[in-house]
């Protein structure tokens, strides 16, 4: 499995961006994946998470309602629409892929991760 995050870059507050995640390796489908992310300085956070069927989702307090986590299950690829967003926000997203099949908020619960793509949201 491997996972490749895109869709990163700078933008103001109040901008959108799009983030994608492929798997190259065509083994997620069954699994829950998820979006963490690690600001400078700062641990590791959990964003948003998505079970293998998309009917579930789960987020992180402070990006409900900004954030929306979605599957493509034929294409292999989760994405993440970033919505209003704010300096907050500013970090290395990463991409990965639950042991399970529904998502869980801590990192342990993942076996594969993406490289990371930088999100910066400028004043």
């Amino acid at each position: 499995v491997q996972l490749q995050a895109s869709g990163g870059g700078s933008v103001q507050a109040g901008g959108s961006l799009r983030l994608a995640c492929a798997d190259s390796g065509r083994t997620s489908s069954n699994n829950g994946m998820a979006w963490f992310r690690r600001a400078p300085g700062k641990e590791r956070e959990f964003v948003a998470g998505i079970s293998w069927n998309g009917d579930n989702t789960i987020y992180t307090e402070s990006v409900k309602d900004r954030f929306t986590i979605t599957r493509d299950r034929a294409r292999n690829t989760v994405f993440l629409q970033m919505n209003s967003l704010t300096p907050e926000d500013t970090a290395v997203y990463y991409c990965a892929r639950g042991i399970g099949s529904y998502p869980a908020r801590t990192g342990n619960r993942y076996d594969k991760w993406g490289q990371g793509t930088q999100v910066t949201v400028s004043s």
